[in-house]
């Protein structure tokens, strides 16, 4: 926290559905949909003032597998272009960055 943001860390409203997602991530290898999991929940935690511990292993899960952001997000994309890696899973496919 610093002074120029005015506040305290805030608590992300997806927090709780999403910790237990981090931790079996943390346990997994770098599946299809385990890379466009790990995208799409640095993508929603990017900036956000708050859920330190979340960002961090984040970037912990990325370095276990050995990928740069870019590399992540161009993996991810060519998974995206093929598509239905949520269908596959049960999932409605929906884009659920935020």
């Amino acid at each position: 926290m610093t002074e120029a943001t005015g506040g305290k860390d805030q608590q992300h409203p997806l927090y709780n559905r999403d910790r237990p997602l981090i931790d079996i991530l943390l346990s997994q290898e770098a599946t299809d949909y385990n890379l466009a999991e790990l995208a799409r929940l640095r993508i929603r935690y990017q900036g956000f003032p708050g859920a330190r511990d979340i960002q961090k292993d984040l970037d912990k899960v990325l370095q276990q597998w050995g990928l740069t952001e870019a590399q992540l997000l161009e993996k991810t994309r060519q998974i995206h272009d093929v598509g239905g890696i949520y269908k596959s899973r049960g999932k409605k496919e929906e884009q659920d960055w935020n």
